[in-house]
């Protein structure tokens, strides 16, 4: 009589798995595999070998709380194959004198997350037998055509699923400056952190077993991640806040990478981490998103749009003054948003608008009863298809929104001008394998002014109609190509037509690059175009705005009177100085300078803004010596204090995929005046390849003083 099969040992080959599946930098012990792509194990047996025709050996995984056969999370399937019994495959690979490699598959639409992998062996004559082989991780699979994330690009696949890296780019249209940011989607424990974010989410909560069964869609996926990054609903990652005090959390301008968030999430018990803003959320679900295998790439929309009441209007409000008001309706132009776009097929869409999805996690508006946003087809916001999954019209409004700017007075509104061209401006991602910005407003918008870019914003204005009330929606909203006769276009608006009759422009210029600390010198620009003399009385005002557009007081105010003569222009200098703002800014570093004109005898105003992003200089750091893999490295960081002002209170903080294994804190105390100073960092870096330090240097009076290097770590 032949004796039972014995399995003593199994080999899950880890190392070399991992590498075949890409995953080896997340770990070589621990097995991560990709779906639609095999995958070996060895099993060695106690006691003989193993004999084809005898012995039959069936393989069973199981993911989730309550593993099910027909919800598709568990699977039960035989070395020998009886096709179309299972989507998961196994197919023999070498017999050896006690041992057996096997080659394991699951299907391109299998749930990703957590499996036990299990083997039942029957002989002839035996007692069936059980054995658990051990755990591994699915995740989605970009180099896999039949997997619905497929990306057919390998340096596509490199930059956005890869990439441990990169850039947010912030500031405003007009200084366009990136941000370093490490995502570190590789770091230790980072894939178990992403894997009890899905845990933690309500629908797991809820309906784990269904949860776990949808896990193989990454649409499904990409709406759980982004209702789990924020903590409005659950027990999300993080706190928003768009205030100005943080003292109970860390100011949303000191993060610089997504590591020490979601560790510090983990750390503390899943309690939301305080605190982030729209570029932290996007930087936050890059990382899980490219952890879990979805290719994803963070973009920033200048002059975003947050229309709340669905009608493609803007509403602005301004005294006469021309300080801009708090919006009663809570519309805004943020100066820039960023949220996510992830890679995938659309197959609960028409044809065509699989690619490229919006995903934004930022709190804004709910979508089906939770803080959301998206999957919305960046195509379909080109189209104007804003009845399509999900969240599209809300996508098409942060960037083809129109603005209405409306004079508050004695009680009254006064149309001021309509503006088509203001929202969704310079639409900016990190280049693929370079540190460039790819400008892609094109992927969402036809030119501005084109036939194409009009028909399209009458037919997503037709679609939101239909799907509302009637009368819900204003009449102002409509005339968008006709030009509003009663209110003259400065020329510092840029969407000026031919049509318009314009007599008078104001436009305002910087006359110096506006370096936080420094004065900010700037003129106001005053054009006669008119046969007639002009008398025009001009208020001035400045004042600080939080990053979502929110007004603080004015700060600065003057009136200028300026006479022109037919065909004339003049210029009217300006100043504010660094102790006229520098207690009044935010963190955001923003100042919104404007000038209501109004010319005498006539009801006309013209009304002409700009805003104003301060800079800092950047921290330099210096590798000093070649970069090797387990050898010593040294770091030079030079800083200075930028301020006329002594500052206390100061850390920097250094991270890096890689080379730090966490966030290095060094406590530097007080800067005098204007005062440089450097340190140096040792360090041993344990991943080869591109790599990024990032810095950050925080005092009393500024929080966010940044820099980077790229450095490449040889072996």
């Amino acid at each position: 009589m032949v004796e039972g099969l014995e399995v003593a040992l199994t080999d899950l080959q880890s190392s070399w798995n991992n590498v075949q599946h890409h995953t080896d930098e997340i770990s070589s012990s621990r097995l991560l595999v990709r779906r639609g792509q095999a995958f070996n194990i060895t099993l060695y047996f106690r006691n003989r070998a193993f004999q084809p025709g005898l012995d039959n050996i069936i393989f069973v995984t199981e993911t989730g709380p309550l593993p099910d056969l027909s919800k598709g999370t568990r699977a039960v399937f035989s070395l020998e194959g009886h096709p179309g019994s299972s989507p998961w495959i196994a197919s023999l690979q070498t017999i050896g004198a006690n041992s057996l490699e096997v080659s394991l598959c699951a299907p391109p639409m299998a749930a990703v997350g957590r499996y036990l992998l299990k083997v039942h062996i029957k002989s002839l004559q035996g007692p069936v037998t059980a054995y658990k082989l051990g755990e591994f991780i699915l995740l989605f699979n970009p180099w896999c055509p039949e997997d619905a994330v497929y990306l057919e690009s390998e340096p596509q696949r490199q930059e956005y699923v890869m990439n441990d890296y990169g850039f947010i780019y912030q500031g405003n249209k007009n200084w366009i400056r990136p941000c370093p940011w490490n995502y570190g989607q590789f770091e230790e424990n980072i894939i178990d952190i992403c894997l009890e974010l899905l845990d933690k989410s309500l629908n797991f909560q809820i309906d784990p077993a269904t949860d776990c069964a949808l896990r193989g869609s990454p649409v499904y996926i990409s709406r759980v991640v982004s209702a789990m990054i924020n903590s409005n609903d659950d027990n999300g990652v993080l706190n928003g806040n768009w205030g100005e005090n943080y003292s109970d959390g860390t100011n949303p301008t000191e993060w610089m990478g997504s590591v020490a968030i979601l560790k510090q999430w983990h750390a503390t018990g899943c309690q939301p981490v305080r605190y982030g803003q729209c570029w932290v959320f996007a930087a936050v679900t890059c990382t899980v998103m490219r952890c879990l295998g979805i290719p994803t790439r963070v973009i920033t929309n200048f002059n975003s749009g947050h229309d709340t009441d669905g009608n493609l209007i803007i509403d602005e409000y301004y005294d006469n003054t021309g300080r801009i008001l708090e919006n009663k309706k809570k519309d805004s132009v943020w100066n820039f948003h960023v949220w996510n776009e992830c890679w995938m097929a659309r197959n609960d869409l028409p044809p065509g608008f699989g690619g490229w999805q919006v995903l934004d996690a930022t709190p804004q508006e709910t979508s089906n009863g939770l803080y959301c946003c998206g999957p919305a087809s960046v195509r379909a916001i080109k189209e104007g298809e804003v009845d399509l999954n999900y969240d599209t019209a809300f996508a098409f409004s942060m960037v083809n929104a129109d603005c209405m700017a409306w004079l508050v007075f004695g009680g009254k509104e006064q149309k001021l001008h309509q503006d088509t061209s203001t929202v969704g401006n310079f639409i900016s991602t990190k280049s693929i394998q370079s540190d460039e910005r790819d400008d892609i407003t094109e992927n969402y918008k036809y030119r501005e002014g084109s036939l194409q870019e009009r028909q399209v914003f009458l037919k997503a204005l037709q679609k939101l109609k239909a799907g509302r009330s009637p009368g819900s929606l204003r009449t102002e909203s409509q005339p968008r190509s006709v030009p509003l006769s009663d209110s003259p276009r400065s020329l510092a608006t840029p969407s000026l037509q031919p049509s318009d009759v314009v007599q008078v422009s104001l436009k305002f210029q910087l006359l110096d690059s506006p370096d936080m600390g420094q004065d900010i010198r700037f003129v106001l620009l005053a054009l006669n175009m008119s046969p007639q003399f002009k008398d025009l009385r001009v208020n001035l005002s400045a004042q600080s705005l939080l990053h979502d557009g929110s007004p603080l007081l004015p700060f600065w105010q003057d009136t200028a009177f300026i006479t022109l003569s037919p065909e004339e222009a003049k210029t009217y200098p300006c100043k504010i100085t660094y102790s006229q703002y520098s207690q009044y800014l935010s963190t955001d570093k923003l100042i919104r300078i404007s000038a209501l004109g109004e010319e005498k005898n006539s009801p006309e105003k013209i009304l002409v803004k700009k805003i104003i992003t301060l800079a800092y200089p950047s921290i330099v750091i210096n590798v000093l010596g070649a970069a090797i893999v387990n050898q010593p490295l040294s770091i030079q960081v030079v800083f200075s204090n930028p301020l006329s002002e002594q500052v206390e209170d100061c850390v920097l903080t250094v991270e890096g995929s890689g080379l730090f294994r966490r966030q290095q804190r060094v406590l530097i105390g007080v800067l005098k005046p204007h005062h440089r100073a450097s340190l140096t960092l040792e360090t041993i870096p344990f991943k080869s390849g591109q790599r990024q330090i990032q810095a950050n240097l925080r005092s009393n009076k500024f929080k966010d003083i940044k820099g980077y290097t790229n450095v490449y770590i040889g072996l």
